[in-house]
């Protein structure tokens, strides 16, 4: 029966009631006393062994050390020497060969990772030691001799016996580089009073200019692309000088906006006024407000050298009044020439840069769609970069001068989510105090037997300015997936790069003797797998080079084991304060050689 709602309507009196309900209750205690006894039966199914309480007060972590399984690495073949993951000769057909990009890195994919240690060169030596080894380096570290018999006549570099001597020569300083620098430094001042600090060299040869640059206080990036032949990136940390693989091609460089003082380009062949001038306004990106570009070469001086470039005259002229006009329109002004050097410099106010919005101006302003630090895989756009105006202290001029300027909190560390001129001061103490324990652990830090270091998670560059009086040199690397720390880094005039740690870097094998790292397997291990760091590792460290892993507790130990299998023998370290949830690891690379012709 329903109610006039349609609702089902069931007629129970209170007798009809009772029986099902006690009857319910009877068999629900009878099934749970069935359960019970099963499960009493049965408990040993059930019980977790070996897992021991904790004491009331136990100081046990909540999440125990991570475990990796010890292995040990195989050797890779003997033409893997000089490997170089991201910009491998093999890999080149793959891509394109408009304005070079397949020069560019192109990493290859994680199956195609290789799992094995890269062997050293046969007959391969310790390098020699800075500053002896400026001058020359071991032959068979670096076998390769296209250079010398390609530019013999230019006297970059000669082999003799069981070494590659470096005279200093090249295309553009037949009287050597010394003299090269003394007339740039005549035509800029501001070389020999502190203002300059930082360079970067593009098309940097076997950066003989950096290497002069080092004496006279002033900081050169080396910047050359991998080839089949030259090497020329690895000439340079051989020799112990600031130097990375790279090329302005289809994307930016790895450094944010108004980063370098100068810019130099001695015959590096790039075709500055083509593609709508798009090299230069990458140039123009990473010069600071006032800072200087540097030109020596074709088409300058083109009245006295045309006729040894292949061309005529007029095309020269041409080529020369183009890149006049280019440079103007971007607001830079002849600073100065003389000989075979032009000297221009970026206009250090923004006034220049009104005209630029006005419609059919060439190149345009850019657009705020993109950031101007944003580095990592960012493609170039044929637009010019404004300087921020509300950054005064960036100008070069306005920068304090070296060494003061190392100190000092940059002006664009208030653009840090969470910095400070405190945070920086904090920093750079704590950074001091760090150092000194280092050193305390691996008494080879200030010592000859370290010159190239890189410092792999960097914030401020804390740790290169607190070892800025020892004879080495620190390549500081932020992570494109950290906070934008770079440009405090170059503001206080030290160098450095983006990098993401979960690919190869761009360098080749065994160029740097000490590599620094703080939290990098914390902050990164969500992304990167921490062997394929670990192998990366492996390959860009010297033999017999040394590594500083400051590391949670969590880490350490795994990191120790998968260091183990790379032929690496560490130590676990304390850190300054004993803190028990932090430690460190010291630990030193082994020389080896390949066992076998048939390594895998």
């Amino acid at each position: 029966m329903k109610h006039k709602d349609g609702k089902p309507n069931f007629h129970l009196d209170k007798s009809s009631r009772k029986f099902p309900v006690a009857l319910m209750f009877v068999v629900l205690c009878g099934f749970s006393f069935y359960l019970g006894g099963i499960f009493c039966s049965e408990k040993h199914k059930f019980e977790v062994k070996n897992v021991p309480l904790a004491a009331p007060h136990a100081k046990e972590p909540a999440v125990g050390p991570l475990q990796i399984k010890s292995t040990a690495f195989s050797e890779c073949s003997n033409d893997y020497q000089d490997y170089t993951p991201c910009t491998d000769p093999k890999r080149w057909k793959k891509y394109g060969s408009h304005r070079l990009s397949f020069l560019e890195r192109h990493c290859p994919p994680a199956f195609e990772r290789k799992e094995c240690l890269i062997p050293p060169p046969a007959g391969y030596k310790p390098p020699i030691r800075w500053p002896r080894g400026r001058d020359e380096c071991w032959y068979r570290n670096v076998p390769y001799d296209w250079i010398n018999k390609e530019k013999s006549n230019q006297n970059w570099l000669r082999k003799q016996g069981e070494k590659f001597l470096f005279p200093g020569g090249g295309t553009m300083f037949p009287k050597g580089v010394s003299a090269y620098v003394d007339l740039m430094v005549d035509l800029i001042p501001e070389m020999k009073d502190g203002t300059v600090r930082t360079a970067i060299d593009t098309g940097c040869g076997v950066a003989s200019w950096g290497g002069d640059l080092l004496d006279r206080g002033i900081l050169t990036v080396s910047l050359a692309p991998r080839d089949n032949h030259e090497a020329q990136v690895q000439f340079a940390l051989e020799r112990g000088i600031p130097a990375i693989l790279g090329i302005i091609s289809t994307q930016r460089l790895p450094f944010p906006s108004s980063s370098f003082d100068m810019a130099h380009c001695s015959r590096c062949l790039i075709p500055w006024t083509e593609f709508g001038g798009i090299y230069l306004l990458e140039i123009h990106r990473i010069l600071r407000p006032g800072g200087f570009w540097v030109l020596s070469g074709p088409p300058v001086n083109y009245e006295s050298h045309w006729r040894g470039w292949n061309t005529t005259v007029e095309e020269q002229r041409s080529d020369y009044e183009k890149l006049q006009e280019l440079l103007t329109s971007i607001c830079f002004k002849l600073y100065d020439k003389k000989d075979d050097i032009d000297v221009w410099q970026k206009l250090p106010d923004n006034s220049c840069y009104k005209r630029l919005s006005n419609p059919g101006v060439y190149p345009p302003k850019c657009d705020d769609s993109l950031e101007p630090d944003s580095a990592w895989y960012t493609t170039l756009r044929s637009c010019v970069v404004v300087p921020n105006p509300k950054f005064k202290k960036t100008v070069l001029g306005s920068v304090p001068k070296w060494p003061e300027r190392l100190h000092i909190a940059p002006e664009r560390i208030g653009d840090v989510h969470g910095g400070s001129a405190s945070a920086f001061k904090h920093d750079d103490g704590k950074w001091k105090v760090r150092a000194k324990h280092y050193k305390k652990l691996l008494q080879a830090i200030g010592t000859d037997k370290i010159r190239n270091v890189m410092d792999m998670n960097t914030v401020y560059g804390g740790f290169a300015a607190a070892v800025i009086d020892d004879p080495l040199w620190v390549m500081n690397v932020v992570s494109s997936y950290a906070a934008n720390t770079l440009p405090v880094v170059f503001d206080r005039g030290l160098i450095g790069t983006y990098h993401d740690w979960c690919e190869a870097f761009s360098t080749y094998p065994r160029t740097y003797d000490l590599l620094h790292l703080d939290g990098l397997f914390t902050a990164e291990s969500h992304r990167c797998d921490t062997k394929y760091v670990l192998l990366e590792m492996d390959r860009i460290l010297r033999p017999s080079g040394y590594a500083i892993i400051r590391e949670s507790s969590y880490f350490v130990d795994a990191v120790a084991t998968v260091a183990k299998g790379m032929r690496w023998g560490c130590r676990k370290e304390n850190t300054k304060y004993g803190v028990e949830k932090e430690k460190i690891l010291i630990c030193q690379k082994k020389l080896w050689y390949s066992s076998s012709s048939d390594s895998i």
